[in-house]
């Protein structure tokens, strides 16, 4: 099944933007540049914007805060007449080092508290890019690890993983998402 959108889980509002939680939303941020679309519409409880073409693929940023994220997934899929197979998550990952990329067709939700609310809205019969966030110090608080910020050690290897995230969701819009995956799905190498 092909895709017709991604979609980026992270939390509305500036003091989120710089989060580990929020990588979904950079990755839908880069690929709107790469694309260069500019004008994003709220509806559904999201942030949209709409690449033409022979099919439209909509890049989508739900607004409902993470453990919601369920909610503006199942609205945006009724309203724009997707089923979820043909949506692609991209969320974030404490359980994959940083840098690591992991894209799979379907399946439950892990630790994951955004997935979890999507599951539980529509079912895990839905694409999902996962993006390692976990870093190489250790945590008390899981809520407050991933709603911090990347240390500055850590932002070349994000900005990289970004890169070759938004290079797989570009694969997995032109060839699929299991054509993509055998690309994509391996243990990122360590910045220098």
């Amino acid at each position: 099944m092909s895709i017709g959108a991604v979609v980026g889980l992270g939390n509305p509002g500036t003091e989120y933007a710089g989060g580990r939680h929020n990588i979904g939303f950079r990755v839908v941020a880069e690929m709107a540049r790469r694309w260069r679309l500019d004008v994003w519409r709220s509806r559904y409880r999201s942030k949209l914007v709409r690449r033409g073409g022979g099919r439209p693929t909509y890049l989508v940023k739900p607004q409902t805060y993470m453990n919601l994220s369920g909610d503006a997934f199942a609205l945006f899929c009724e309203g724009e007449e997707l089923v979820p197979a043909e949506c692609l998550v991209v969320v974030d990952d404490v359980d994959l080092a940083l840098g690591q990329l992991r894209l799979r067709p379907r399946g439950g939700p892990g630790t994951h508290n955004g997935l979890r609310s999507i599951v539980e809205a529509v079912g895990e019969e839905f694409p999902r890019l996962r993006l390692g966030i976990r870093g190489e110090h250790a945590w008390d608080d899981l809520a407050e690890y991933v709603l911090a910020p990347f240390g500055p050690d850590e932002l070349k290897a994000v900005d990289e993983m970004v890169a070759r995230a938004a290079d797989c969701v570009e694969a997995a819009v032109r060839v699929g998402v299991g054509r993509a995956a055998t690309q994509f799905n391996q243990v990122a190498a360590t910045s220098e």
